[in-house]
């Protein structure tokens, strides 16, 4: 369950990533530790995202959060790029990452099946092509709920 605070994080972060480029990709609050961590991680969508980028980032969003004062306790903020073990979102990385293994979920059974493994193909306006040894798959967008790399290969 995501934190009460986060929209509120992702509101703030979003203007201060894009003043420096970046995007801010997703955000973690975990409470459950003392003291507790704000993890952002951001993309540099022009190059790898770099430990420079995180730097920057994280010297900006701490001045914001803290002028914001919306955090109320002490934490630790964590700012880092998401790696390789991602989601795919952006037509950027589909394309980026065409002929990878991935695992992609459905909302609903679609062919006898909700989770769907093979090299990823491409990605148009109305499906996400899969090769599955040799047999072209197609899933419909519209069903498709999240699309990811697939470590285990």
């Amino acid at each position: 369950m995501t934190h009460p605070l986060v929209p509120q994080i992702i509101d703030l972060a979003t203007p201060v990533a894009e003043e420096l480029g970046l995007e801010v990709v997703g955000i973690v609050f975990h409470t459950n530790q003392r003291p507790p961590v704000l993890r952002v991680d951001i993309r540099n969508p022009q190059q790898d995202t770099g430990l420079d980028d995180c730097e920057r980032m994280s010297r900006a969003l701490e001045a914001s959060l803290d002028a914001a004062e919306i955090i109320p306790d002490a934490y630790v903020l964590e700012v880092s790029s998401p790696g390789i073990s991602r989601q795919l979102v952006t037509d950027r990385e589909f394309i980026s990452f065409k002929g990878f293994p991935v695992i992609i979920s459905t909302s609903q059974l679609y062919d006898g099946q909700q989770e769907w493994t093979g090299q990823l193909i491409r990605r148009d306006d109305t499906a996400v092509y899969l090769n599955q040894k040799g047999r072209v798959v197609e899933i419909p967008r519209s069903l498709i709920i999240r699309v990811q790399l697939d470590e285990r290969r």
